[in-house]
């Protein structure tokens, strides 16, 4: 007895320690963990508070930013110290201190107060700035092999242009030597290598990287990327090696191999700088120049969309090592390059393994290899042979009936081949090029185990590795419907496929920059994956592509202009507002400012445009509701008539454009959108809305939709314009018809609507076209066509728009409207159709919101976080006579019923809601 009385005691004591805990953690700067390369003379800074009490809110904060941590550990900040700011933003602050300096490193820590009294202090983090201008490269010069003669640049081919040029370029390598004779306090290496390049540091690669630099438009800017090499060096002799790669930068027009576009910028070019920093003081340079050394590289083929090839016999070994004899190569040749900046998204690098599911001969000798995961990838392959065996090997998304692969929806001929140097076990993995694929089919070698009287290659093994953007997931979603998990997966595999240094459409036929998917997909995306970075990179890409015209182009980077059916494929305005919409959503989600004053001029001489294409206001071009349900093969818009979907996004650019104008202090500006909106609507409304029937257009689903969603129905009229989608979508047979313009918006609209058991009819079936057909039909990425057919990309995310539905419907994962960054949460989750439980998570830029429900015959269970330093309106379900509760006795305010929903007010922490039948 007294053991518990001891105990209870202990227990008591523990409870105002346990409930005193805060802490700041995830100290950000520029949305990046300890970043270098920062090349921002005011970055943002951020950081998350945690704590387990409720209601906790900051009051106050205070930045120390130093060049040593030493000051910073003694409470000072010599370089800038915000004293005590009365204030509850942890995020997008920004620096504000002396002016900061080249390749220098800053150290920094937050001090935060919360609303009862405690304060607590964060972790040291730092961040190095990187070459804020161009005489920071200390007289760096671009080098190359070769140079491209000028009658063979193509930098912005015309789709049907004819090859004036049919040769292969070498893929060179470059060397450097130097020596170290001193201890080393800090070496960084900033360097560029077009289209890519892969650094090693006496013979070791350098960093995790896959595909650096990330694409841009060559004509007018490249990506430099920095690492710290700080460690790596050694005293005495060093030697640097660079191999480098094709790209985007120029896509060889070799015969027999796939090639999608035909632009050469230039052959291969680098530079670099390692600045090194001894701890005496006195510093070294390494500049790439004419002292540098380059002969050609074992890779004998690279291409962005036709594959690879390896002679392992063209080797020379060590030759990225001090020491090696260069006296053969030759000098390196000094070219020209556009201006750098600094690779600020994540980079690409390689994740999960593949190995095969099945391996299976075919009548031809050949062995295919099923992964069983369709997804953006290289191969790994191990084999051992004789000098000059050769083994190929050819990607595919699908299969013939006979067993062989086909290329013909990704296009072809795209393979890698490798050409043994017969000394053992050979390793190799592609380094400039990466496809999409699930089966791999193999000649010219036999599967370890497997019979080979021939003495052919033996291949001991073959994977494939998936390769994307590495920018963090922060979200996870999972429910008792299994048909919405693997739906979830089927999405999340075509996002991941399709985030590189650029958002693409697929990672095989095309690999381009299709706009309209950043502002579509753009929710899903975010709920699913930190990419703030990376949506400011693609703004960049607009504008880099914007035309002296004001066009935004319907892809960015823009390599290409296609004139397939005139403009049709280059002027639409469902993607090029993109360059609009993501500045505005990267404001609404992560509470960026810095990319609405930056690309402002973008964004008005882009309306500019489309007011002089628009004609009464109405804007017809372009590809319209692409690849909707119609009668006859998917593509151009079908069902809703060209005008309904350009101008009604033209409408809702002009009401963002409004609100970014006045949140710039642009009054004028914000009064002439706002006067030009209206008369759009009016026109929009005068062409194609029925008065009698209340639809508009063709009364499609996108059509009414997207009227509804942007603010163009009347008041009085959008009950029966919502009525009329559902009805339509009754109609048949809860199946859907919108395309890739017109499907997010029906789902906002009927969810916004509360409509959530429509969206639950259309999308948990299999025996129409969506989401469980193509599970059906054997897709493990989401496909182009929602019928997954076979004679296009089954590795698409246009229409992932159901995503944002299972983290905001189905999770309830939501933030007010008016919110930014989620500081003001909304948790309403949708109990609809067989669903009886869901467990959804979201890591906000204020830290983790969660939710998780289950509903049972008893009642509804939900268990909540919220982070601290936000607040939260809960909806639950509401049942006659129940009974609420909150089993940890938390505070929350009863806000009443709206729509059948008890509506709850509360702070941060941790609840857990029963509604129980009485």
């Amino acid at each position: 007895m007294s053991k518990l009385v001891i105990f209870f005691w202990l227990y008591l004591l523990s409870i105002p320690v346990f409930a005193q805990q805060l802490k700041i953690a995830d100290l950000t700067c520029d949305y990046r963990t300890n970043p270098i390369g920062i090349d921002q003379v005011s970055p943002s800074l951020s950081w998350k508070i945690q704590s387990n009490q409720q209601n906790v809110v900051q009051t106050a904060y205070r930045i120390l930013v130093s060049d040593n941590s030493e000051s910073i550990k003694n409470g000072l900040g010599n370089v800038w110290d915000s004293r005590k700011v009365m204030s509850n933003q942890s995020i997008q602050v920004k620096y504000s201190g002396l002016k900061l300096s080249s390749t220098k490193k800053y150290y920094w820590r937050v001090e935060s107060w919360n609303n009862y009294g405690l304060v607590a202090k964060s972790e040291i983090a730092f961040w190095q700035m990187g070459l804020l201008n161009i005489e920071d490269w200390n007289g760096a010069k671009w080098i190359a092999y070769e140079k491209i003669a000028d009658s063979n640049l193509n930098i912005l081919p015309v789709d049907g242009k004819k090859d004036t040029y049919k040769g292969n370029n070498v893929l060179p390598m470059f060397r450097k030597g130097f020596f170290v004779s001193k201890p080393i306090k800090k070496a960084t290496l900033f360097i560029s290598g077009l289209g890519h390049f892969e650094m090693s540091l006496n013979g070791k690669k350098v960093g995790d990287h896959f595909l650096d630099p990330g694409w841009t438009k060559y004509d007018k800017e490249a990506l430099y990327v920095t690492f710290d090499l700080t460690s790596h060096i050694k005293k005495g002799e060093n030697a640097l090696g660079v191999l480098l790669g094709n790209g985007f930068y120029n896509i060889p027009p070799v015969s027999g191999r796939y090639r999608k576009l035909k632009v050469a910028f230039g052959y291969p070019k680098m530079i670099c700088r390692l600045a090194i920093e001894f701890s005496d003081g006195s510093v070294s340079n390494i500049i790439s120049n004419q002292s540098w050394k380059t002969a050609p590289s074992p890779i004998t083929f690279s291409s962005i969309y036709g594959g690879e090839d390896y002679n392992a016999n063209l080797e020379q070994k060590e030759w990225n090592v001090a020491g090696f004899n260069d006296q053969k190569w030759k000098s390196a040749l000094l070219v020209s390059g556009p201006k750098l900046i600094s690779q600020s998204a994540e980079p690409v690098k390689v994740f999960e393994n593949f190995s095969a599911k099945s391996i299976t001969k075919l009548a031809n000798g050949d062995w295919v290899y099923d992964l069983g995961q369709n997804a953006s990838g290289i191969i790994e392959l191990k084999v051992r042979g004789n000098k000059g065996d050769t083994i190929r090997i050819t990607p595919a998304e699908l299969l013939k009936d006979d067993g062989n692969v086909t290329q013909k929806n990704i296009g072809g001929p795209s393979y890698f081949t490798y050409l043994l140097k017969g000394e053992g076990l050979e390793t190799w993995r592609p380094r400039f090029t990466y496809t999409g694929f699930r089966y791999l089919q193999v000649r010219g070698g036999i599967p370890i185990g497997k019979e080979n009287s021939s003495n052919s290659i033996v291949i001991k093994d073959l994977k494939g590795l998936h390769i994307r953007n590495s920018a963090k997931m922060v979200g996870s979603f999972t429910s008792s419907n299994e048909l919405f998990n693997k739906t979830f997966s089927l999405i999340d595999w075509a996002i991941k496929s399709n985030m590189v240094s650029v958002f693409t459409d697929c990672p095989h036929r095309e690999k381009l920059g299709w706009l309209e998917e950043l502002h579509l997909m753009g929710s899903s995306v975010r709920y699913n994956f930190d990419v703030a970075p990376l949506f400011k990179k693609s703004l960049q890409d607009m504008q880099n592509s914007q035309t002296e015209s004001g066009l935004i182009p319907e892809i960015a980077p823009e390599y290409v202009k296609f004139e397939w059916g005139g403009d049709m494929f280059r002027d639409s305005p469902e993607w090029g507002s993109s360059s609009i919409l993501m500045s505005w959503y990267l404001y609404q989600w992560y509470g960026e400012t810095q990319a609405m004053k930056d690309y402002y001029p973008m964004m008005q001489r882009y309306i500019g445009y489309l007011k002089t294409k628009a004609n009464t206001h109405i804007l017809s071009q372009g590809l319209g509701d692409w690849y909707d349900l119609g009668p006859n093969a998917p593509g151009v818009s079908q069902l809703t008539p060209m005008g309904i979907t350009g101008t009604a996004i033209y409408y809702y650019d002009l009401k963002i454009l409004q609100k970014i104008a006045t949140h710039l202090g642009k009054k004028a500006d914000a009064m002439a959108y706002s006067k030009l909106a209206l008369e759009v609507r009016k026109s929009f409304n005068d062409k194609f809305f029925d008065v009698k029937t209340k639809q508009y257009g063709t009364g499609s689903q996108t059509a009414n939709a997207m009227a509804v969603y942007m603010g163009l129905v009347n008041e009085q009229d959008k009950n029966t314009v919502i009525d009329n989608l559902v009805r339509d979508i009754k109609s048949k047979n809860n199946s859907l018809t919108a395309g890739d313009i017109g499907y997010r918006y029906v789902l906002r609209v009927l969810e916004d609507a509360g409509k959530s058991d429509v969206i639950f009819d259309m999308n948990s079936r299999s025996d129409v076209p969506g989401y469980g057909m193509q599970i059906a039909k054997g897709a493990t990425a989401l496909t182009e066509s929602w019928a997954a057919l076979p004679t296009v990309s089954n590795n698409h995310f246009m229409l992932g728009h159901l995503m944002e539905w299972l983290y905001s419907g189905v999770g309830g994962i939501q933030q007010q409207e008016n919110s930014v960054a989620f500081k003001e949460i909304v948790i309403k989750p949708e109990v609809v159709g067989d669903l009886t439980s869901a467990s959804t998570s979201y890591n906000s830029p204020h830290g983790e919101i969660s939710t998780k429900w289950k509903k049972s015959v008893n009642g509804f269970v939900l268990e909540v976080n919220i982070p601290a330093n936000t607040k939260a309106v809960i909806y639950l379900p509401t049942f006659p006579n129940a009974l609420l509760t909150e089993e940890y006795n938390a505070t929350f305010t009863d806000l009443g019923e709206e729509k059948g929903k008890s509506k709850l007010a509360v702070g941060s922490g941790y609840y857990k809601f029963n509604v129980q039948y009485k």
